[in-house]
């Protein structure tokens, strides 16, 4: 068994954000010291550090809640899980699509702006009017 020190330092994740994911249910809560510390057994790091991957990896917790419970039934089949990573896949694919619109757009706006004053300023102008813009980037 484990302090909540030691299995923060053995999946890199923060004193809070351990005692965050166990209030979110990500965890199962731990069991106590007669003084109140907290003690993780080596299940209870793995499903922390399968958690941070899954952060990592952009996954929201409800999804994860769902991808732990696939965890805990290993009888279940994986289309649930393939869903879900096949959902996150094509929001990520979306939001690149968004980001290279964005860079393309503060690409021309960086490159139209001479220098000089504020008051002739292309990159405050563009942030000023949208309509100044090359292309619609708007979220």
């Amino acid at each position: 068994m484990q302090t909540i020190g030691q299995a923060a330092k053995r999946t890199g994740l923060k004193i809070p954000t351990i005692r965050f994911y166990e209030q979110e249910g990500l965890v199962h809560a731990p069991v106590r010291t007669e003084s109140g510390r907290r003690l993780y057994s080596d299940s209870d790091v793995r499903r922390l550090a399968f958690v941070k991957h899954a952060r990592a990896l952009g996954f929201e917790l409800d999804d994860i809640r769902s991808l732990l419970d696939l965890s805990d039934h290993p009888d279940r089949s994986c289309d649930d899980a393939n869903d879900i990573a096949r959902r996150h896949l094509a929001e990520v694919e979306q939001r690149l699509t968004h980001l290279k619109a964005l860079k393309a757009e503060l690409t021309r706006i960086v490159k139209s702006c001479a220098g000089g004053k504020a008051a002739q300023c292309r990159v405050i102008e563009a942030l000023d009017d949208h309509v100044q813009c090359a292309a619609d980037h708007a979220s």
